[in-house]
């Protein structure tokens, strides 16, 4: 992903809001499951790490990017922003990358 395209992409996180929370029990199978299931269906999604998660929320984006296949766009403060392209139902299109 390119500095453009994730600048694009946290252009679009500023108007959604968390769709997941990530508390004390932290990352479980059906977590990242449902991060999973919601990266198919909306692309583009937002989670909040809670002030009773004892992990740092930078180490939970990344475990998520990699169970899950997707690309960590920001992390700031407590926020965690990922996408991922859909297979099926296609609602984001990226900057095309211009070739030297």
């Amino acid at each position: 992903m390119t500095t453009k395209q994730r600048a694009f992409l946290k252009g679009l996180a500023m108007n959604i809001d968390p769709i997941y929370n990530i508390g004390k029990a932290s990352i479980t199978p059906e977590f990242t499951l449902g991060i999973a299931e919601a990266l198919e269906a909306r692309e583009l999604i937002k989670i909040s790490v809670l002030k009773n998660c004892a992990d740092d929320p930078k180490e939970l984006a990344s475990i998520l990017a990699e169970r899950t296949g997707s690309e960590i766009v920001q992390v700031i403060g407590k926020k965690i922003i990922l996408y991922k392209e859909s297979k099926k139902n296609k609602k984001i299109e990226l900057p095309r990358v211009k070739k030297a």
